[in-house]
C-alpha cells in the first residue's frame, strides 16, 4: 500500500479522562517512519470551548532511547508506589483479559 507524505500510516487514540492523546506514525518522503504524539485537552475560556494540543515528535534515531526512558520512569513510578509514600494508581488494566491477544510492539517493528 502506497502513502502520501501526509498520510498517516497508524492510529492510536486513548481517551483519558479530559484529555485525549494521538498516537500516530507517519512516513517521510524518504518512507523513514516517525512517531507524532499529540495530547488534546478540552478547555472553557471566556464562555468558549476549544482544544488544547500539545505535540512531540519523535523520529526513529530516538526510538530507543525514548522506549528506556519511558521504561525506566514507569519503573520507578512503580517500585515508589510500593513503598506506600505515594498515591498515583498502580498501572493495572481494569479488566485484565483486555490485554488478552494483544502482543509487545518493539519500535524496531515500526
Amino acid at each position: 500500500m502506497e502513502y502520501d507524505k501526509n498520510d498517516e500510516v497508524y492510529s492510536n487514540v486513548v481517551r483519558a479522562g479530559k484529555r485525549t492523546y494521538f498516537f500516530d506514525v507517519k512516513a517521510t518522503k524518504a518512507r523513514e517512519l516517525f512517531i507524532t504524539m499529540t495530547e488534546s485537552k478540552k478547555v472553557f475560556s471566556d464562555g468558549k470551548e476549544y482544544y488544547q494540543k500539545h505535540k512531540i515528535f519523535l523520529y526513529k534515531e530516538d526510538f530507543d532511547k525514548f522506549a528506556d526512558g519511558l521504561t525506566d520512569v514507569i519503573s520507578k513510578i512503580k517500585e515508589l508506589n510500593a513503598t506506600g509514600e505515594f498515591k498515583t494508581e498502580e498501572f493495572k488494566p481494569k479488566n485484565e483479559d483486555s490485554v488478552e491477544g494483544f502482543s509487545e510492539v518493539s519500535f524496531d517493528d515500526l
